[in-house]
This record gives structure tokens, C-alpha cells and sequence, in this order.
């Protein structure tokens, strides 16, 4: 849906990021659901470089993004966020008990066990690829990403989705899997390389990349 300035929902993003970081910071996730759910929003832009003020910190007590207020109340943490989106939204979340259950165990998969898998290869490539202990961790730390891309592509097989249908676990997975861009290691893994394409091509994500991007845009000019 489109941002509109008298919307219900408020959601933070940050006004500026450096370069490694657009497309991929979390308030893509929150951006995302709202659009697959179809519901309205607004941002409020916040510069990380400058000190945060105390009613931002009253909303989001680390001074992250994104924050979440609506009618009943506000909410942080990206995961907490998208699954309160998801509740009321059967393009999110399945009906049935069990479908559920699963969506939500692999929104927390994405988020407990794949990405602090690949991150600290992710931040290697990113900060300290040509530091002189980077080439003794890289292998360890490639390894480690790389287990855990093979459990994901074990389980996805030969499916579009985690679910069969689109749910907010592949919503979660495909953004988390946009982390490793700095790597190559995504590229092992065929199915997945497919599997993050479907989620990228979807029209929602589409447009909340398109209105991350353009939020950081209209900063800097």
C-alpha cells in the first residue's frame, strides 16, 4: 500500500545508512509485511549518526530501527513486529493450527539460527576482508553459513515456499538470506538462489524496497 502521512501505523526507518547497508536493513521486513497484508503506513525517519531523543528511546529503548506504533500501543524488535502484522493476515500467516505453528518456528529459524550463522562472515567481508586474520577465520566462519544454507535448502526441496504458500517464514528467510550479498557462498545453493529470487520478484517486497530506498534518497539530497 502506499505510504500515506494520516496512516494509523508508524513505522521507524533511518535516514541515512552507508552504502553496504541499503536494502537490507530491517525495516524492510516490517515495510514488506504492511504491503503483503495491505495496510497503510507512515515512517519516521530517524539519523542514526545523531544522539537519539527520549521519546524515540521510549519507543525503541536501543535506539534501532524499525519501531511500530498503532492504536494499541508501540512495539520493536523486527521478528516481534512482523508476526503482530501477521496475525490477522492469511496471506501471512496460515489458518490452519498446525501450517501456523510451522510459519512461526521458521520465522524464528531465520532469526536465532540462520542469521547469527552468516553474520560474522558477512561482517568479515564487509569490514575486515583484507585484515591479516581474515583469511585464517574466513574458512570457519564460511563453514559455519554454509551448514546451515544446506539444512535450509534440505527442507525447502524442491518447493516454492517453506509452506508451500507464501508465509511471513519465507518473508523473514528471503530478507535474512540478503545479508550474505558480500559473500559468494549463496551461490552453492541453487534452489535458494531461486528461492530468494521469488521472494525479490514478489510486488510487495518491490515496493517497501522501493520506498526504503527512496526514504534514504530524499535524505541525502
Amino acid at each position: 500500500m502506499p505510504l500515506k502521512n494520516d496512516a494509523p501505523i508508524q513505522i521507524s526507518a533511518f535516514s541515512w545508512l552507508p552504502p553496504f547497508a541499503h536494502g537490507v536493513a530491517r525495516d524492510i521486513r516490517v515495510r514488506w509485511a504492511l504491503e503483503e497484508a495491505g495496510l497503510d503506513y507512515r515512517t519516521r525517519l530517524v539519523d542514526p549518526r545523531q544522539p537519539k531523543t527520549e521519546d524515540y528511546l521510549a519507543e525503541h529503548p536501543f535506539g534501532q530501527v524499525p519501531s511500530y506504533r498503532d492504536s494499541e500501543g508501540t512495539m520493536f524488535e523486527s521478528g516481534a513486529i512482523v508476526l503482530h502484522i501477521a496475525q490477522n493476515c492469511p496471506a501471512l500467516l496460515p489458518e490452519e493450527s498446525q501450517a501456523r505453528k510451522r510459519a512461526t518456528i521458521w520465522v524464528f529459524a531465520a532469526l536465532n539460527t540462520l542469521e547469527p550463522a552468516i553474520f560474522p562472515l558477512v561482517d568479515l567481508e564487509i569490514f575486515h576482508a583484507n585484515a591479516s586474520w581474515a583469511a585464517e577465520r574466513r574458512p570457519a566462519f564460511r563453514e559455519r553459513a554454509l551448514s546451515r544454507l544446506a539444512v535450509l535448502e534440505r527442507t525447502l526441496g524442491n518447493k516454492h515456499w517453506l509452506e508451500g504458500q507464501f508465509t511471513v517464514a519465507d518473508l523473514m528467510m528471503v530478507h535474512v538470506l540478503r545479508f550474505l550479498r558480500p559473500t559468494n557462498v549463496i551461490g552453492e545453493f541453487p534452489r535458494l538462489v531461486a528461492y530468494q529470487a521469488r521472494g525479490e520478484a514478489r510486488p510487495a517486497f518491490q515496493r517497501a524496497l522501493a520506498d526504503h530506498l527512496a526514504a534514504l534518497s530524499a535524505a541525502a539530497s
